[in-house]
């Protein structure tokens, strides 16, 4: 089927284009979402007497779209699920959840613009691309764990599906234990400040005898 298209789409083609594509991609997606007409010798002459606006309201949109992009792109965000030991997860992360975590972060985000090709069913650390504008895509990257401390190791390059050795679960739990330890602003024993110390008791001077 032969199509003019409202905007661009994808490797498709730009605005105004008219291409030939599959008649079920045309009636499943371009006409439905309104990203292109038949192109008929009707929709041409309408085509032309909307272009203008069309592409008013297309820079319109792609600046809207760039703002949300500079705020979110090359973020990581993290995804808590309960999973097996081979990590798979006890069900899956969806475009959904993922738009959800993206709202909760102020940005507003259609499921629809998460290019996942099939829900996240494991744990481990994604770059999911996202579609805010056809001329206008961003990243950002979704680690999927089972714990905050599992997230961590993930995000420093560890296997997480390796257990640790005896030696590196004691280590990492010293270095939980310290880091809780020291809050930020304390400090160590023994520098107390010097407003706060106690002044040196003077002897006293001993009377003369009558």
């Amino acid at each position: 089927m032969e199509v003019i298209l409202l905007e661009r789409v994808g490797k498709h083609g730009q605005m105004g284009d008219i291409v030939r594509v599959k008649d079920g991609f045309a009636r499943n997606f371009l006409l439905p979402r309104g990203k292109a007409l038949r192109a008929t010798a009707e929709n041409k002459a309408r085509f032309e007497s909307m272009k203008s606006e069309l592409q008013a309201k297309n820079l319109e949109m792609k600046g809207e779209a760039g703002k949300v992009g500079t705020k979110i792109d090359g973020k990581t965000y993290v995804v808590l699920r309960q999973a097996s030991e081979s990590g798979q997860l006890f069900g899956s992360v969806s475009t959904r959840d993922i738009a959800n975590l993206l709202k909760a972060d102020g940005a507003d985000i259609a499921r629809s613009q998460v290019a996942l090709n099939a829900p996240i069913k494991s744990i481990g650390q994604y770059k999911v691309p996202l579609e805010l504008h056809p001329e206008v895509e961003v990243s950002v990257t979704v680690t999927v764990a089972r714990s905050k401390d599992e997230a961590d190791r993930i995000a420093r390059g560890e296997d997480v599906m390796v257990p640790r050795t005896e030696a590196e679960e004691e280590a990492a739990a010293a270095a939980a234990v310290a880091e809780s330890f020291f809050e930020e602003g304390a400090k160590p024993v023994g520098e107390e400040d010097s407003e706060d110390a106690e002044e040196p008791v003077q002897p006293e001077k001993p009377t003369a005898e009558k």
